[in-house]
């Protein structure tokens, strides 16, 4: 068993809260991210689980072991545990064989060899088993790095920003890696990382966080099209959120929002009163018929322009992105439509409760 559990844990260096009461569990054999702005605790979560720092509060438990706790503390070697850095850590003067055997001596000569070549196979460097780290390209740098971790057969691995020193096309390259790896192996695999978009492809489960607090953990697809808080609405892919006011909202999970002088229908589990209507770029597009718009600037981006519009009704809010097939200027007016969005309670307003949330197969924060 490779689950690892947070009981009510946080870290402190000095005044500053890095973890701020965490409480999780990630099942066995998940493949999880660790996500969030810079100094949101996510490098921190991760050194917790490797025993790098000890929780100044609560409790770690991995595989149903407790290693960290008031009482009780297990050193990182006695964890069961791979780590990879995107700093590599290959040893200069040692072949690629060398500095995967390295920290196996306490197998047999043959036993380690063998776990040498399966690691090698593994990523794909068996041909390169003699060369020097200096002979090698970044990429293959970090596939030696990740085959040393894999040789002591680990029931967690641990990638601290492991790409953050690879250029795009490596960094695709060995996102696949990783998934086939951990298909291969089983073990469970926790990711940090700043980019999003590398979250969101390899992992099945997503941890966002922020100030030391999780604020979501959920699918991909969860954290995109229903985030549980507006932070995290904010931060996943890029999403604006606009303040609106909910006049009611159905069994069937929907609200229907007050947008300046309009009415639409949303999808959203919110009582009456202020919300937030969380909304990307996908779910508006130019209509002759929807809210108007002016356009405050236009960039080219991944094939399409994209727009960013100011609501004439909601002059003091955030603009939204729109995609356009045709290019624009500044200024123009455009009309656009709701096609999609997501409404969350407005801080400061009580929520529908919980358990009406998970009935009605609803968000809810980590």
């Amino acid at each position: 068993m490779s689950e690892i559990s947070f009981d009510r844990v946080s870290l402190r260096f000095d005044r500053t809260l890095a973890v701020d009461d965490v409480s999780v569990t990630l099942g066995s054999g998940r493949f999880v991210a660790l996500l969030g702005p810079s100094g949101c605790g996510k490098t921190s979560l991760l050194r917790l689980i490797a025993g790098l720092v000890r929780p100044d509060e609560g409790s770690v438990t991995l595989g149903g072991q407790v290693v960290a706790s008031d009482d009780r503390f297990v050193e990182p070697e006695q964890r069961d545990l791979g780590m990879v850095f995107q700093s590599y850590a290959l040893w200069p003067h040692m072949t690629v064989a060398g500095n995967i055997g390295f920290g196996l001596n306490r197998l047999r000569r043959d036993e380690r060899e063998d776990r040498v070549r399966d690691a090698l196979r593994m990523v794909g460097m068996t041909q390169m088993a003699a060369r020097k780290p200096h002979e090698l390209s970044g990429g293959q740098r970090q596939r030696v790095a990740l085959a040393r971790s894999l040789a002591a057969r680990p029931r967690i691995l641990l990638l601290d920003e492991p790409l953050a020193n690879l250029d795009a096309h490596l960094r695709q390259s060995m996102l696949g890696e990783f998934r086939r790896i951990h298909e291969a192996t089983g073990c469970t695999m926790v990711f940090v990382t700043h980019d999003q978009n590398e979250a969101m492809a390899v992992a099945d489960l997503v941890g966002v966080m922020d100030r030391g607090r999780l604020e979501q953990i959920g699918s991909p697809h969860d954290l995109f099209d229903r985030p549980a808080t507006p932070m995290v609405a904010r931060f996943v892919g890029q999403g604006r959120t606009l303040p609106v006011s909910v006049s009611g909202r159905s069994a069937e999970g929907f609200c229907r929002i007050v947008i300046g002088r309009d009415e639409v229908t949303i999808p959203g589990c919110v009582d009456r009163g202020p919300a937030w209507l969380c909304l990307h770029s996908r779910d508006l597009v130019p209509s002759a018929d929807g809210l108007d718009g002016r356009i405050g600037s236009v960039r080219f981006e991944d094939g399409h322009y994209i727009a960013d519009v100011m609501l004439d009704q909601l002059p003091e809010a955030d603009s939204l992105p729109v995609r356009l097939n045709q290019p624009a200027r500044q200024g123009d007016q455009i009309r656009i439509a709701l096609r999609g969005g997501w409404v969350l309670p407005r801080e400061g307003t009580a929520p529908v409760p919980v358990a009406e949330r998970l009935r009605q197969g609803q968000a809810v924060p980590a």
